[in-house]
């Protein structure tokens, strides 16, 4: 590696950061929005946000005058961490380019990423960037036909994979892609040499004739108001969309948001944190790729096997500054730290649920100025230290949830750990987060303040002060790829965004999600029930509960989907039939011997059924409303999951999907 590093010399790093600023001229453009991957569009610069627009090779140009002796990257292989600094990274991402260049890239076509993350995944990024292409990343759980639509729409001219597995996916579609001019493989050996295919060391020594001034003049070409990353939308409902952002809204949200989100450049703290979650979804891309490179952090790779339970022992090894999950990962990780309690010897766990009550209590009742309680901080140091440098949080000061709504259950446990989990509010088309909680911004359940620079207005307001949120800021997104309607649909006449979710801000400024639009049931009798908040609740009646979903729109009363906790095939992540240490403790409590799925469901277990039924009437006695109270439930056979499809790529629940699955359990709710 260090070999084909010398090779390659560019200019740009001698630049000065004056003179990157003032070469920032933007493209022409007459709109605030387009639909085409060459289009431009007009920034949303105002006072509150006039910053200069630079493109990502400025900011990266930036970053290496500042901190390019720290290190960037780290990557286990085998029992070894391989590091490399940002100055490498930036050589590397060049070479990218130029191989890139060498293969035909054109202008504002994409290189599509199929693949677990890695370094390779980020220079792969970062180098299509650099040559005037667009990124566009695939999950790893889409499906041969799923690759193909975000391969053939973005017109990928490369597509980068991580391994067979991913491989043999695009191989099965690669005929009907028209662009397609090579594929590069990044991990485990090529099985056989097929034409204009490559292994990334091939691909690395492909560009090594392309010279520097041909390179500089492609990047120095590059606007920030033009496209350099398409993020495709989970397609909950319907075909995925193709989220057009610029390079105006990844290095402008990668400064601004994390710094709302207390992220410190390099030179205050050399901030670390281990990269896991899917990168073709916003959250970590923005988090672990762009603000690694704006703020100089080290970013550790996890094992592709993270998320079936390896993940804490890169947490271990690594011990994060900061942290961050979607609400099924702190789920997972509070069961397990559950399961690991209730084996403790009985003093052990007397001692540590005693700490955990004790913490909570102060997190709830302290302001961030009180001091904390000698009780408190005795609590803290003899117990919950320990539990948190168990995790692989020992460094760790700054926790972040985002992606998806977080139940106060989760909350309120990791508060016992003396862990606030700071929640993220945004979109893919907002580049990321909007609003930001962090150390400075936090309120129980509340998902921040708006990020400093950007504006919200909440539209349609109800009596309770409730209304669709809407977004402006230099974040906004360009556009739908090639889908016009769609994109007049999201923005209003005035070009600010709608989230199509509901929410309130308390008199601080501190945002509420109460709901989405689209998931608002509507009852036969015109009543607006949000299903959140009484799912939330049945699961902080019924521990043994995994998934609750609420039915009821268009239907005279509502009822109600629900799945056990079970253990995970770590083989196939697939829920397995056998329940799970937390879901064994309820049914002894209660007094059943059930250990298995099977022994419970279709009313085989009665005490079981009677206890759901008690928690069903407790979360009923805390309604709103007649209306709100769930009349019919039923325990289904297997937990939701990705695999099942239940689940979309960031563990976000898909109900048109559950609809459509469960039609015939649903139907039976409501036979006369």
């Amino acid at each position: 590696m260090t070999d084909l590093l010398q090779q390659d010399v560019g200019l740009s790093e001698k630049k000065s950061i004056e003179e990157v600023l003032a070469g920032a001229e933007l493209a022409p453009a007459q709109c605030l929005w387009t639909t085409g991957a060459s289009g431009s569009v007009q920034l949303r610069m105002d006072e509150l946000c006039p910053e200069q627009p630079i493109t990502v090779h400025q900011v990266f140009t930036n970053t290496v005058q500042k901190y390019g002796k720290l290190t960037a990257l780290a990557s286990k292989r085998g029992n070894k961490w391989e590091k490399v600094t940002f100055s490498e990274y930036y050589h590397l991402s060049r070479m990218a380019t130029k191989g890139f260049l060498k293969l035909g890239l054109e202008r504002f076509h994409s290189v599509a990423i199929l693949g677990f993350n890695s370094a390779e995944w980020f220079i792969a990024a970062v180098g299509t960037v650099f040559a005037g292409g667009i990124i566009a990343g695939i999950y790893t759980t889409n499906s041969p036909d799923s690759c193909l639509y975000v391969a053939k729409d973005s017109r990928a001219n490369v597509i980068v994979v991580e391994n067979q597995k991913q491989l043999d996916k695009i191989l099965q579609v690669k005929d009907k892609l028209p662009h397609l001019k090579a594929i590069v493989q990044y991990s485990g050996s090529l099985k056989e040499k097929l034409p204009n295919f490559y292994s990334w060391e091939e691909f690395m020594g492909l560009g090594l004739d392309v010279s520097d001034r041909e390179l500089d003049e492609v990047i120095i070409s590059q606007k920030a108001n033009q496209c350099c990353v398409l993020i495709y939308t989970s397609g909950t409902t319907g075909s995925p969309k193709g989220v057009m952002l610029s390079h105006d809204n990844i290095t402008w949200t990668a400064h601004h948001a994390s710094r709302a989100g207390d992220m410190q450049p390099a030179e205050i703290r050399h901030e670390s944190l281990v990269s896991y979650l899917p990168l073709s979804h916003i959250a970590a891309q923005i988090y672990d790729l762009w603000t690694g490179i704006q703020w100089g952090e080290q970013v550790s790779f996890a094992q592709p096997d993270a998320l079936k339970g390896s993940l804490v022992d890169t947490l271990r090894e690594v011990t994060p500054t900061a942290h961050m999950g979607v609400p099924r990962v702190w789920e997972k990780i509070m069961e397990k730290i559950k399961e690991g309690i209730s084996r403790c010897g009985y003093m052990k766990r007397k001692l540590v649920t005693w700490a955990m009550s004790v913490s909570l209590e102060a997190n709830q009742r302290l302001t961030k100025d009180e001091e904390k309680s000698f009780l408190f901080t005795l609590a803290d140091s003899l117990v919950l230290h320990k539990l948190r440098a168990e995790l692989g949080f020992s460094n760790c000061v700054k926790f972040f949830s985002g992606a998806a709504p977080i139940g106060s259950e989760t909350l309120q446990f990791f508060l016992g750990l003396n862990i606030r989990l700071y929640e993220a509010y945004g979109m893919s088309e907002s580049s990321g987060p909007h609003f930001m909680s962090g150390p400075k911004a936090y309120r129980f359940s509340s998902c921040g303040k708006v990020v400093p620079g950007c504006q919200y207005k909440l539209v349609n307001i109800d009596a309770d002060g409730i209304g669709e949120v809407c977004f402006w800021g230099r974040n906004v997104f360009m556009g739908f790829l090639n889908l016009e309607d769609k994109t007049k649909e999201a923005l209003d006449e005035d070009g600010w965004l709608r989230s199509g979710d509901l929410g309130k801000v308390d008199e601080d400024g501190f945002l509420y999600i109460t709901g989405r639009i689209k998931e608002l049931i509507i009852t036969a009798g015109g009543e607006n029930v949000p299903p959140l908040p009484i799912e939330d609740a049945v699961k902080q009646e019924l521990p043994i509960i995994s998934n609750a979903m609420l039915i009821g729109d268009k239907r005279k009363f509502l009822s109600m989907l629900l799945t056990l906790k079970c253990t995970i095939n770590p083989e196939t992540t697939e829920p397995t039939d056998i329940l799970s240490l937390e879901a064994v403790e309820f049914c002894q409590r209660h007094g059943s011997q059930s250990t298995n799925v099977s022994d419970i469901i279709g009313g085989k277990d009665k005490i079981v059924y009677q206890s759901i039924e008690e928690g069903i009437a407790r979360a009923n006695s805390k309604a709103t409303s007649n209306a709100q109270r769930i009349q019919k439930w039923t325990l289904l056979g297997k937990d939701f999951s990705i695999v099942g499809g239940e689940l979309g790529p960031t563990m976000k629940l898909r109900r048109p999907v559950v609809l459509h699955m469960y039609h015939g359990e649903i139907e039976n709710f409501y036979r006369e």
